[in-house]
């Protein structure tokens, strides 16, 4: 194994060992306001005058010769770009999972903790708990739920867990790991167009689908016995993947502990919190928030307004830091935060913590879940609507969002 503290200055041997190493051992999807989800219309992104692979910048000729990609359209510089993998074409060195395989709440918890941490997402009568443990060897799990296609991806030098609807003008895509990164965050491409998308907002920033806006879908981090308790009938993603790989560990080990970033970031960093603290980081109607762990671990939950939307921040819990340990079943307690619309049958409630991840609202005095289950009281059964949130770095969240409103700074 070798460990994210030992590698100074390149990503590249961590992200080779991610995909050499061979084992020895939700929310509701919210359509469009006009119909099924769709991406929004590309925009007229204006290219640098790049047009051959030769006058691309550092390592990215070396990495680019059998690329498709239009490198004349693009949304960035391209020297922001950085090769992850130096081989001589990256492109899902770290292979993503093309078709996952499920298994039963009782058939995870023979390998997952309680406290094991991984993305949820709940699409109509489906709810699945994909393991933080499997995404950090594959990085993106395309999948489908229901009559939706959907990219489940992670990058673990960001925290970013973040799903999207693959669908482009009504074409299904295939998302894999390009083996670039941009300001620490995973970038990945589609195999129809050879466009390079970011992972941490859904953009397209590079090649045909430059300034296409992929559809996001409501996701959390949460940990198992979280997802357990509130749906014994979910499901969960195995570890039948087709690959022989060690799950459940952590191959970045000790990397959330340290003080400094790995060193793939461009400029000062933002000193208002740690730049390895994680942020509940809402998106809605274009405007950026973050919650630093910190500030709602003080309260429990914070009641609050974006872009003219009323939600809540939960916070509670006892879910194992992803990127501490080896093992991570053994690692820290980092808890739970989500993020959810607080209005319910066009009431807008008010909530607040009344013990270890319960909650209670003032209108009715039901009493809630962290997942955003009312489970006693007038309201029960009734469940809060997840806002498009992610649990980033600090560090992340500024890079991509500087000018994001930050609650309690």
């Amino acid at each position: 194994m070798l460990r994210l503290l030992a590698l100074v200055s390149t990503l590249a041997l961590v992200s080779v060992a991610c995909a050499n190493d061979a084992s020895t051992a939700p929310s509701t999807v919210q359509p469009a306001a006009d119909g099924p989800p769709t991406t929004t219309a590309r925009s007229d992104a204006v290219g640098f005058g790049v047009s051959e692979a030769s006058e691309l910048p550092g390592d990215l000729p070396a990495v680019t010769g059998a690329w498709e990609t239009d490198w004349t359209r693009t949304t960035i510089e391209l020297d922001e770009l950085i090769v992850g993998i130096l081989v001589p074409d990256p492109r899902d060195g770290i292979p993503p999972i093309d078709n996952p395989q499920f298994e039963s709440v009782t058939a995870g918890a023979e390998w997952l903790s309680e406290r094991d941490p991984g993305v949820l997402i709940r699409h109509e009568d489906e709810t699945r708990f994909y393991p933080l443990g499997i995404l950090n060897r594959h990085e993106i799990v395309n999948d489908q739920l229901g009559d939706v296609p959907i990219s489940v991806t992670y990058c673990p030098l960001c925290n970013t867990g973040v799903a999207f609807d693959r669908r482009i003008d009504g074409v299904t895509h295939r998302f894999g790991v390009s083996g670039l990164l941009r300001k620490s965050d995973l970038v990945m491409w589609d195999d129809l167009t050879g466009s390079l998308w970011q992972q941490i907002t859904g953009e397209g920033i590079v090649g045909t689908h430059a300034g296409v806006q992929l559809t996001l879908i409501p996701s959390s981090i949460v940990s198992y016995g979280e997802f357990v308790e509130s749906f014994p009938d979910g499901q969960t993603l195995s570890r039948d993947t087709g690959f022989n790989r060690q799950y459940g560990l952590n191959f970045y080990e000790y990397y959330s502990s340290r003080t400094r970033v790995a060193g793939f970031t461009d400029g000062e960093l933002d000193d208002r919190f740690p730049a390895l603290e994680r942020v509940v980081g809402v998106s809605i109607g274009g405007t950026e928030k973050a919650y630093p762990f910190s500030v709602i671990s003080e309260a429990g939950a914070i009641n609050d307004e974006v872009a003219g939307a009323q939600l809540v921040v939960f916070w509670g819990g006892n879910t194992a830091d992803a990127l501490d340990r080896a093992y991570i079943s053994q690692a820290r307690s980092i808890g739970t935060g989500v993020a959810y619309s607080s209005v319910v049958d066009g009431t807008t409630l008010t909530f607040s913590a009344t013990g270890d991840s319960a909650f209670s609202d003032d209108q009715t005095e039901s009493t809630w879940s962290i997942l955003g289950t009312a489970i006693d009281g007038p309201l029960r059964g009734k469940e809060l609507d997840t806002v498009i949130h992610r649990n980033e770095f600090w560090f992340a969240w500024t890079a991509f969002f500087p000018d994001g409103e930050v609650y309690g700074a």
